[in-house]
This record gives C-alpha cells, structure tokens and sequence, in this order.
C-alpha cells in the first residue's frame, strides 16, 4: 500500500513517525510512511549476549564469529561463545567525555591473517581533546591484547565537550573505508568547509588513509577535500551500505526533530549549514533548517525525516540480509537512541524511496536507547544498548511462524 504525497492524508497502520507537511524555514518536504509493527509471519529472537558493558559503541564481528566490542569509556571487549572478557590495549589517550571517546570499529577484511582492525576514538593531549582519528590496531592470537599500528587519520575536528563526535566506520563494497563524523557543534562553519574533516562522509584507503583516486574532490589541492565523499552533515551515527548496490546510506541527527535517513551521493551537499553563510561564532542551531534547500536549492533531500514533531535519534544502521527474514529481507535496520525502538527501512528497488517502516514490537520501548546496530555473515543482527549502566549486546535473528 502505497502512501499519499505529502500535504493530502497521513495514513497509520499502527504507528505513524512523520507528519505531512513543509518545513517553512526551506526543510526537504517530510513525505509521510505507511508503518506496521509485524511483517508478513516473520517475529524476531533476541539474545543477550552480553552484559555488564557500558556504552557499548559498536560491534565487530570475527571470521570465527566472535564480537569484538568497543565501549566509549575506552575499553576493547571480546565476546565469545557466552564468555565476556576484556582486551588489553593503551587506550589511555582516549578522551571519554559526552558523546566522544571510544567510538567506532571495522575488522578489516584480512582479520584472520593480519589481525587488523580500526577504531575511531576521540584523542586527548594533556588533558584536553586534540581530535577524532581513526587508529589500526593487531588483535595478538591469544585475543588478550591489542597493539597500536598507526594512527590511520588524525584531524577530524572536536568540541572539549564531546558534542557531535560521529564517528562510524564501515567498509564500502570496493573495500575503501567509509567514515560518518559529525560537526562538533561549536564552529559552525565546519559542515560546508570541504577542507574540514567535521559534518562529513569521508572515503578513504583502508592502509594509508588517503582519499581514492575516484573521489568527487579528487583533483583537489588540499588533502582532506580530496578524501570528502559527501559533506553538509551534522551528526552521521549509522553508515552502512546496500547489500549488491554498493549504495550507502547514512543516519544522522537532527537539531530539534528533523533526524534523517540519507542515501548518500559521491559529492553530495546534504545542506545542513548553521553558520547560514557567515563565520558567526554563536548560533541557535535550533533555528536552522536542517536541509536548507534556500541556500543550496540543489542540496540532496533526505530519504527519510522524522519531522518536526518527533525526535528518533537515529544511530547504528545495517542492512538485514537473508531469505529467514522474509520480505524484511534487504530492509535497513536503525537502533534509535531517544527513539528507544528499532527502525527497519524497507526500500524501493532503487533504494531511492522508503516504501515502508516497519516497528518491530520485540524492541519497543523495552531495552532503552540502542546505539549499535551490525548485521553478520549468517544473516544475524547485533545491537548494543547504550544506557550508560549494565548495557549489552543482542544477537537478534528471524523466526518465521
């Protein structure tokens, strides 16, 4: 069933997460989505796997199928067949403070005979925040520790106070790294400066953190444009990409409502500008048009907006692959941390439209805010929970009726 155009009816099966109308400060139209709460004899189990963490940022998963978990106080975690322990790494650089600290994680594609993985993770300096970087690290064979490689990007802007740190890694299909950061909400010309690694999707090599030949900005003479894939954001918390498309999609926080899904396109402005053009120091973002389509009237519109009426969140995000999920097969899974409940996307064939949200009862309101979301090679989903006390890990999986 498909959905009116926006401005004639808002349908509800269930549950309705938008609101018909235009935002009048210049916001993309925010069309309404049919949305449901089961799907077609598919319900879902979920495991805890894991507990005792907090804040668990987001998960990675080993070719032996074993979760190496980062938790934002800037601790590794190794989750195995029921057992929980601790990694040892000098993580003591890490700058734990709000929304910053130990963030993000890949395992990279060689794992099982380089042991390599990457975590991006607010930096400190006598005290003080320097930067987001992205750093590679060597699991030993034992699991018990893990040693610093490099230092894979260094610069990514910060705020002291850890506000719109991002910062979420993922591969693309080619095997470059994807990066969603965020803006650091304290200068607010970061999102629109392409030399500014802040308000981003960056794609960069996976080895020496350089931008590809075939970015957008490639030709360019500075070193952090020539790696900006997209640029406009404000503060990406999910990327993740489309299973046989390559397609990438990013979910990123809105100022007051107005939180989005994004397909993200090489080159893209995503319109969000809170310096609206100056270089003024104070600002009430509050004010400013999410997707400001006044000032960039060729700014990408978002595939999907909460509105201005409800605050999602939105965080990790994964694509769910599997013919045990039935027709949730392909949909895009989106933990939401205010929001408390999990989001499944089903998209059209292109990807360019949502056709429907899907609400899955088995985590509403029942877990508390989720924050990582990761799908795995067997078709399963994990998501952490980022309560700040005793959180931990699902394994979610189909069960069909």
């Amino acid at each position: 069933m498909r959905v009116p155009a926006l401005g004639i009816v808002c349908l509800a099966l269930l549950t309705v997460l938008t609101a018909c109308g235009v935002d009048p400060e210049g916001n993309a139209s925010n069309t309404p989505t049919t949305t449901r709460s089961t799907s077609d004899g598919v319900t879902m189990r979920v495991e805890r796997v894991a507990d005792g963490l907090t804040h668990p940022w987001d998960v990675g998963v080993l070719p032996d199928g074993a979760l190496l978990v980062t938790e934002r106080p800037g601790r590794l975690t190794l989750v195995d067949d029921g057992e929980v322990h601790g990694i040892e790494a000098d993580t003591s650089s890490v700058h734990a403070r709000g929304e910053g600290g130990l963030m993000g994680l890949v395992v990279h594609p060689d794992f099982a005979s380089s042991r390599l993985f990457t975590t991006c993770q607010t930096h400190r300096h006598d005290g003080r925040a320097v930067d987001v970087r992205l750093v590679t690290w060597r699991m030993s064979e034992d699991r018990r520790n893990a040693t610093h490689v490099r230092d894979l990007l260094t610069g990514l802007p910060v705020a002291d106070n850890g506000r719109h740190s991002g910062c979420r890694p993922t591969l693309a299909a080619d095997g470059s790294l994807l990066v969603g950061t965020g803006d650091t909400a304290s200068d607010p010309t970061i999102p629109q400066d392409r030399t500014s690694l802040g308000g981003k999707v960056l794609r960069i090599d996976l080895r020496t953190g350089q931008g590809p030949p075939d970015n957008p900005f490639a030709s360019s003479s500075d070193g952090n444009e020539r790696r900006v894939y997209s640029y406009g954001h404000r503060n990406i918390q999910g990327v993740a990409v489309r299973l046989g498309t390559g397609q990438v999609y990013a979910t990123e926080h809105g100022p007051t409502g107005f939180d989005e899904v994004n397909l993200v396109r090489p080159g893209g402005n995503y319109g969000w500008d809170p310096s609206r053009g100056g270089s003024i120091d104070d600002y009430d973002e509050d004010d400013v048009s999410m997707t400001d389509l006044q000032r960039f009237p060729n700014a990408v519109p978002p595939l999907w907006t909460s509105g201005e009426s409800s605050t999602e969140a939105p965080s990790g995000a994964a694509f769910v692959s599997g013919s045990a999920w039935g027709a949730l097969n392909g949909a895009l899974a989106v933990g939401a941390l205010r929001g408390q409940k999990l989001l499944l996307f089903l998209l059209d064939d292109t990807g360019d439209e949502v056709t429907e949200v899907v609400l899955p009862p088995e985590f509403d309101d029942r877990f508390g805010r989720l924050r990582g979301v990761r799908s795995a090679p067997d078709g399963a989903l994990y998501v952490t929970t980022s309560g700040g006390e005793d959180d931990a890990v699902f394994r979610v999986t189909p069960q069909r009726r």
